[in-house]
């Protein structure tokens, strides 16, 4: 089952690129802003980190936390964030336990094929770890996120 707006976050989030692990109490007294995205370097979710990148000290300054989530590897968001010079850690949710319990991991079609994958969803949370705000899918600004998110707040 989907998590949806006004449900609490499960504590357990995931590893980060350096092995880390990330807690909802790691973020209490703050906002989240919990993304996830298809893949690492991939057009639409270079645009979508580095507007992220870009809008992070706003961000900062609105009580925000930004953590990313893909189903790559800890190497592959390392290498990510060495590129773009990210300033917030990305989940390797390898194991896909994070996007199905998030109700991200769904089928997908692209050029008549059908596959499995991440639905570009954002999650906002509150300082309490309720679900406030989701943005999803088409709906998701990828080049405007950081201001998108920002816009949501007013």
């Amino acid at each position: 089952m989907a998590l949806q707006t006004g449900d609490k976050i499960p504590e357990i989030l995931g590893t980060d690129q350096n092995g880390n692990s990330l807690k909802a109490s790691d973020f209490t007294g703050k906002k989240l802003a919990l993304y996830f995205y298809p893949k690492d370097n991939t057009p639409g979710c270079t645009a979508q980190a580095c507007s992220l990148r870009d809008g992070y000290d706003d961000l900062k300054k609105a009580g925000y936390a930004i953590v990313g989530v893909s189903v790559d590897d800890e190497v592959s968001h390392q290498k990510f964030i060495d590129k773009f010079d990210l300033p917030f850690p990305l989940i390797a949710d390898v194991d896909k336990k994070l996007v199905e319990q998030f109700g991200v991991w769904q089928e997908k079609k692209n050029y008549g094929k059908t596959y499995m994958g991440t639905v570009r969803t954002t999650f906002l949370i509150d300082e309490n770890g309720i679900i406030r705000h989701i943005i999803e899918g088409r709906k998701v600004d990828t080049k405007n996120h950081a201001e998108q998110i920002l816009g949501i707040e007013k």
